[in-house]
């Protein structure tokens, strides 16, 4: 059942997009469970979006984006705290521009209170992890941790801790961190998203799939939407 925060926390990030985009997205499904806030972002893309994805123009329609989230950030943390009165962590976002989805991750500093249960064993934890592994150490390394959990029956969550190579800490030590986001968003999302497996390891269709890192802290984390299954 959805709760009072999930809605206001809903209301919230369709307005706060939609201001600041120009279109908000159609539905926002917004998951508490534990430590982790996910925001699931359906029909999502603006007229000039559209033109430009028609056009494949991915990454100008992704640059752009970045450029607004970053202004955005803040003002979403800090409202994510007040609803939820509790400290955020980390903050995360990604984007189906096919699908005209999107996802907006926060992990908190302490459990959330009237949180949903989550699952930290389900089907094929063991094998998407192995499936995982395979395509980091084609694009970086073996994560050094990592942690998945069920957050609902649509929602898988992965965190991978330890993923970056000595290149990509150089290049952001130089400052290219929005080009190597870029480079990793066509690479390694694109490994992701091409992969066969996850439907037949997880025994249902994924939907939707989003990745976003953060190179601070050299931490990765990866949400899977998926139909749910009884």
């Amino acid at each position: 059942m959805e709760t009072n925060v999930q809605r206001d926390l809903s209301s919230y990030i369709g307005r706060v997009l939609r201001d600041h985009f120009g279109k908000g997205p159609e539905s926002v499904f917004v998951t508490l469970g534990h430590t982790f806030i996910t925001c699931y972002l359906r029909n999502f893309l603006s007229p000039m979006e559209r033109v430009l994805l028609e056009q494949d123009q991915i990454v100008t329609i992704l640059q752009t984006r970045d450029l607004l989230m970053k202004n955005l950030l803040p003002e979403i943390t800090a409202y994510l705290k007040i609803a939820t009165g509790v400290e955020i962590r980390e903050v995360y976002y990604d984007w189906g521009l096919h699908n005209r989805s999107g996802i907006i991750v926060a992990l908190t500093s302490e459990p959330l209170p009237h949180a949903g249960e989550i699952a930290e064993a389900f089907t094929g934890k063991e094998q998407l992890h192995d499936e995982i592994e395979k395509i980091s150490i084609q694009v970086e390394k073996i994560p050094e941790e990592m942690f998945s959990y069920k957050l609902n029956t649509r929602t898988i969550l992965v965190v991978r801790n330890g993923i970056l190579v000595a290149i990509e800490k150089e290049f952001i030590r130089l400052g290219f961190s929005e080009s190597l986001r870029i480079a990793k968003r066509q690479l390694e999302k694109g490994m992701l998203h091409n992969d066969l497996h996850f439907e037949s390891i997880l025994g249902t269709k994924v939907v939707d799939l989003f990745v976003d890192w953060d190179f601070g802290r050299d931490k990765s984390v990866i949400v899977f939407i998926v139909n749910p299954t009884s």
